[in-house]
């Protein structure tokens, strides 16, 4: 059902159902209803209607209107790299072509050993910037994953610096769609696992830090931060100045979702799960 629709039935069923109240009243019902009893049944219809029928209409268009504004997001970023892959193939891919060419002749007119390797050297870096270029055009023209959605990317960024700080390998498993989440709920997971990884910065000591993110099947996600470090002291928390951990329960905790730390192996995970309920 599109918009346009949906406007038109939230104008028309109030009416039409105060009309076929009226209709009634006066055609069946007055013998059996009396005129004030009528008067004051049919504001309480009405709002029976609009908690119903006309309730649900505002939802269908509200969400709706959501996914409209998702898909204008999504195709205004698709035509700015569109138009970046146009610009630099326009641009910088043409000149490094032109610079071959250039290099070519300079070939053909030098005569001495050195500056025929110096050419050759030239070349080879010409082809290897060529390359990422293409490259690049290629990656700006492709639809973009999951894992690069634009507030997704602080947060792998964010798992690259604490590697770095510990010298450890990271790993980012990220394949939850980006319009399945709610901007409230992106604001609360990047806080999460934020807080997560700065946990694992300070105390973990690991070799080996991955952050996941997927879907679960019918509905709801898992979001993980592991790490193989020393793991979670026995009064992680309750000690006094341990704020973090607590925090990202209590954040679970308000929008319905379960958090847990735990040990697998050699691994400690803290694990944020959202489970959509199921239809009985």
């Amino acid at each position: 059902m599109d918009n346009r629709r949906i406007k038109w039935l939230i104008l028309w069923i109030p009416t039409l159902t105060i009309g076929l109240w009226e209709y009634l009243r006066h055609t069946l019902l007055l013998p059996y209803l009396s005129m004030e009893l009528g008067n004051w049944l049919a504001p309480f219809i009405i709002l029976i209607v609009t908690l119903t029928l006309v309730r649900g209409l505002f939802r269908k268009l509200e969400e709706s209107q959501e996914a409209l504004r998702r898909e204008q997001a999504v195709a205004a970023a698709l035509e700015e790299r569109e138009k970046l892959a146009r610009e630099l193939h326009d641009g910088i891919s043409q000149s490094l072509f032109l610079l071959a060419v250039k290099l070519d002749q300079l070939d053909r007119t030098a005569c001495d050993g050195p500056v025929h390797e110096l050419s050759e050297q030239l070349r080879h870096t010409v082809r290897v910037m060529h390359e990422d270029v293409r490259q690049a055009i290629d990656r700006l023209r492709r639809q973009p994953s999951p894992a690069e959605a634009g507030w997704v990317l602080p947060l792998r960024e964010l798992l690259g610096e604490t590697a770095n700080m510990l010298e450890a390998k990271a790993e980012f498993r990220w394949t939850i769609p980006d319009g399945s989440l709610t901007g409230k709920e992106k604001v609360e997971l990047y806080a999460c696992l934020r807080e997560a990884l700065v946990n694992v910065r300070k105390h973990a000591r690991a070799s080996n830090v991955v952050v996941i993110g997927e879907p679960l099947d019918g509905g709801g996600f898992r979001c993980a931060v592991e790490d193989d470090g020393v793991g979670l002291p026995d009064d992680a928390w309750t000690r006094p100045g341990t704020f973090g951990l607590r925090m990202v329960e209590d954040r679970a905790k308000r929008v319905g979702w379960s958090f847990a730390v735990y040990r697998r192996g050699d691994r400690t995970v803290a694990e944020l799960i959202k489970q959509t309920a199921q239809p009985q």
